[in-house]
C-alpha cells in the first residue's frame, strides 16, 4: 500500500486541478450539519496537507495521518512549526491516537486504496473506536462506474512546460480493481539545465497503484459491521442518491455508543 513516495515532491504540481476548496466546504458543511463546529478532527490519507490546512483554517484542531513520510515532510514544511497541526506517519489500517476525535474524514479516493473488505473493515473499526460519542465519519469513494467505464483501460496523458505525465489504466472487472501505471517527467531546475546546449533535462518517476471500487451496499454492510450507524451515500456531484453512472460518492456514518468499546494501547 506504500505509494506516493518517489515523486511526493511533485505531487501537488499534478493535482492543481483538484477542487480542494469545494471539498473542504462540503466537509465543513457536513460536520456542522451534525453539530460539529469545533474540536479535534482527523484526516486519513492527508498527503501534503492540502485539506488538513483548510479545515484548520476553518477552526478545527487537526490531525493528519498518512503512510508516506515524504508527503508528510512536505506538509510540515509548508505549514511551519506554529501551525498546530499534528501529522502522524501511520498506516490507516493500524492507526493509533491518544484519545478520541469529534470527526474523521478522508477524500481523494483514499479508501479505494484499501483493496480487501477485511482490511477496509479494520479501518472502519478503528475509526469507530476513536470517534467521540455520536462523532461523524465522512469519506469519498470512486465508484465501479468510474473505474470500469470512465477510466476503463484508457491512457491519460498531459504535457506541460514544467513536466508531463502518462497515466495508464487497466481495469480488472471481476475484482473491480483499477491498476494505474504512472510515469511522470519533471523538469530539472534551471541551474542543471543551463549547460549551453539546446535541450531541457527531465527526471522520470514511476509508480504502480492499485485501487478497488466497492458497491455502496458493500460499504454499508462493512460500516454497520464495524459498529457504526449508517447515515447515507450521496452522489458527489449532485448531492442526491447515487445512480448507476455516479463517478464519485460521499459516505456519511456516525459513531454508535457501545458498552464494550475499547481504546487501543
Amino acid at each position: 500500500m506504500r505509494q506516493y513516495t518517489s515523486f511526493a515532491e511533485v505531487y501537488d504540481m499534478f493535482m492543481d486541478n483538484v477542487p480542494y476548496d469545494e471539498w473542504a466546504d462540503y466537509i465543513e458543511k457536513t460536520l456542522k450539519q451534525y453539530n460539529i463546529d469545533k474540536g479535534i478532527v482527523l484526516e486519513l490519507g492527508c498527503g501534503t496537507g492540502s485539506m488538513t490546512r483548510r479545515l484548520a483554517a476553518m477552526g478545527y484542531d487537526m490531525i493528519g495521518i498518512d503512510y508516506s513520510e515524504e508527503m508528510l515532510a512536505i506538509a510540515r514544511e509548508r505549514d511551519g512549526s506554529d501551525s498546530g497541526i499534528l501529522y502522524l506517519c501511520q498506516d490507516m489500517r493500524e492507526f493509533e491516537l491518544y484519545g478520541t476525535v469529534a470527526a474523521v474524514f478522508s477524500v481523494c479516493g483514499t479508501m479505494n486504496y484499501i483493496t480487501s473488505e477485511e482490511e477496509l473493515l479494520k479501518v472502519f473499526r478503528l475509526v469507530n473506536n476513536y470517534l467521540d460519542p455520536q462523532g461523524i465519519f465522512v469519506f469519498d469513494l470512486d465508484t465501479p462506474y468510474e473505474y470500469g467505464v470512465v477510466l476503463g483501460d484508457n491512457t491519460i496523458a498531459e504535457n506541460r512546460e514544467e513536466g508531463s505525465f502518462i497515466w495508464e489504466n487497466t481495469y480488472y472487472e471481476d475484482e473491480m480493481i483499477n491498476e494505474i501505471t504512472l510515469s511522470l517527467f519533471v523538469r530539472e531546475p534551471d541551474e542543471i539545465n543551463d549547460c549551453g546546449k539546446d535541450y531541457t533535462l527531465y527526471r522520470k518517476y514511476e509508480e504502480i497503484h492499485y485501487r478497488r471500487a466497492y458497491p455502496v451496499e458493500t460499504i454499508k454492510k462493512l460500516i454497520e459491521e464495524a459498529g457504526m450507524e449508517w447515515i447515507g451515500a450521496y452522489d458527489a456531484e449532485s448531492g442526491g442518491a447515487p445512480t448507476d453512472t455516479s463517478e464519485r460518492v460521499y459516505i456519511i456514518a456516525r459513531e454508535r455508543r457501545q458498552e464494550n468499546k475499547l481504546y487501543l494501547d
